[in-house]
Order: structure tokens, then C-alpha cells, then sequence
């Protein structure tokens, strides 16, 4: 596992290298991945995937800056990009265009406000104004689920904006925001603001959320050490899958899935705690989207 210096390190190299809208040289097909925004663990994990997937000469991945899950999907299903990253609650109906390539890592829904803001609780949030997620990202439609849940009307009883992260951030730092939601893993980069900022704890919705729409949704604990000066608090977690459109070869697909099993070690920041689901026994949990035939190969021969 890489720690968090050799982390940064690497993903600024692979920036550096021009990951953000090229892929990078070697041999093997050329796979575009579509990952999430600048500062938030798709588009890290996408880049740490390009790196060594560069090293292995099988396959080349080139990453796709996006707002997130939702445009992920929209671009998969359009031919856009071949593989994307997406929490498995946003994936919807479209399960008959894509298949999976497996369960990467838990997402961690984050309510964030000001350290000396008076919100407690997700009931606080009436009449607030909220950063609902990047439009095109998953929080936005997770975040709009968990507000009808807690019996409010997003359109009425809160004051909805769809910012990017760091733009969400900047409100809130400012004033001009009451609280954000981010889904990402933990810890994001951008909210590590000792003193400034804090969690609001949201454990007490995992259930009412799961009865409403499924079993996608997980109680979850963030350490009290994710970020400085933080207390631990319970969320929601919800599974991130790595799909594919259903037409990737079984050859490619082998290539990707043997990446995410035996280079699991190059693909994770040790401080990550929302990506405990790198391991061959857990990647293959990929409901509600079936496996790639060319992934069943390498999960079957890992397990032996």
C-alpha cells in the first residue's frame, strides 16, 4: 500500500503527465475510463489504475475528467468512453447496457458544514442552503433521496446548488453556503481544514434509506482520525462499481480485472478508508450488474 506522500507523489506525476484528457504511451488497447471531478477519489483512483496499467503493457487507460457517477453512466451508455466508475445506486435501469468489472471500494456520503454552524443533523438542513452534489454526480441523486427520507421536498424545503467540490467548498468556507454533500472516500483531500470545517453524523438514515430504495446502502463509521481534529461519526456507504459497455472484449476485460487483483496494493492510498473492497473476494459483488465474462476468467482462476 502506497502512504500518503508516495500517493500525492504518483498522482501528480501521472497529472503531469497529461492523464487528465490523454492517455498515457505503451502497448496494449486503449480503454477510456470515465472518473469524477479533480480532488475526489474516482479521478485519483482512475489515475493510479493508468499508472500501472501503463507498467503492465496489456492495457492503456486513459482518464476521463467528469462530474461524476450519473455523467459516467450517461457517457458509457453513449459510446463516449468504454469502462466508468459509478455508485451502484445511480446505475438505475441501464443494467442491460454495461456489465461489471467489480465492486472497487465503498463511497462514504459526507455532510459537511462549518465548525460553528448549528446543523446537528440532516433535519437541521430546512431552509438551508445546500451544495447537493455536482450536477451529473451521485451524490446529487443519493443527497436528494436522503432529504426525501428525512421528509423534505428538495424543491421547497431546501435551497438546492450543484457545485463542484472545490467550488462547494469555497461557499462554504465563505458563508454563501450552509453545508455540502460530498460522496467520495475517506479521507478527500479538499475537506482536510482542521477546525474550520466538520461532519455531521447521518448513521440514524442507513436504515430508513435501505427499506426506501434497496439494499444498496451500508451504515458505515469515519474514523475520528480521517480528518484532523475530527470526532468519529456514522454515514451512509454505498458500493462503487467499475463498469464496462457490454461490448468490451472478454481479452480487455481480463486485462482490467487482473489489474484490479493482483496490483491492489498500487491502487490504494493507505488512509482510504472507504476502499476496503479491493479484494478478490469482495470485487465480485457487483450486483445489481452482472460480471463480465472476461472478469468471471480472472476471478475464477484468483480463487482457484
Amino acid at each position: 500500500m502506497v502512504n500518503r506522500r508516495g500517493f500525492l507523489a504518483l498522482t501528480g506525476a501521472v497529472a503531469a503527465a497529461g492523464m487528465a484528457g490523454c492517455g498515457p504511451g505503451g502497448g496494449g488497447p486503449l480503454v477510456r475510463l470515465a472518473s469524477g471531478e479533480v480532488g475526489g477519489f474516482y479521478h485519483a483512483f482512475a489515475g493510479l489504475l493508468s499508472a500501472v496499467a501503463a507498467k503492465s503493457g496489456n492495457v492503456r487507460i486513459e482518464r476521463v475528467t467528469t462530474s461524476g457517477s450519473q455523467e459516467n453512466l450517461t457517457m458509457l451508455a453513449q459510446g463516449q468512453v468504454d469502462a466508468a466508475l459509478a455508485l451502484s445506486d445511480s446505475v438505475g435501469d441501464t443494467t442491460d447496457r454495461m456489465l461489471a468489472l467489480g465492486r472497487v471500494y465503498e463511497n462514504y456520503l459526507q455532510l459537511v458544514v462549518r465548525s460553528d454552524s448549528p446543523i446537528a443533523g440532516v433535519a437541521d438542513l430546512r431552509g438551508a442552503r445546500v451544495n447537493l452534489g455536482a450536477d451529473g454526480s451521485g451524490a446529487a441523486l443519493t443527497g436528494d433521496r436522503l432529504l426525501r427520507v428525512a421528509g423534505m421536498d428538495p424543491q421547497e424545503d431546501v435551497v438546492i446548488s450543484h457545485r463542484p467540490l472545490r467550488d462547494a467548498v469555497a461557499a462554504l468556507n465563505s458563508g454563501a453556503s450552509d453545508a455540502l454533500l460530498w460522496a467520495g472516500g475517506v479521507p478527500t483531500t479538499v475537506l482536510e481544514v482542521p477546525s474550520r470545517m466538520r461532519l455531521v453524523d447521518m448513521g440514524e438514515w442507513a436504515v430508513p434509506m435501505r427499506e426506501r430504495f434497496g439494499p444498496v446502502y451500508d451504515r458505515v463509521e469515519i474514523p475520528a482520525d480521517a480528518y484532523p481534529g475530527g470526532s468519529a461519526v456514522h454515514t451512509i456507504g454505498v458500493a462503487n462499481l467499475m463498469l464496462a459497455a457490454a461490448s468490451m472484449s472478454q481479452d480487455i476485460a481480463a486485462a482490467i480485472v487482473e489489474l484490479l487483483v493482483y496490483q491492489a496494493d498500487s491502487l490504494v492510498p493507505t488512509e482510504a478508508a472507504g476502499t476496503q473492497f479491493l479484494d478478490g473476494r469482495s470485487l465480485i459483488g457487483t450486483a445489481p450488474v452482472p460480471l463480465h465474462p472476461g472478469a468471471i476468467e480472472v476471478y475464477r482462476r484468483w480463487h482457484g
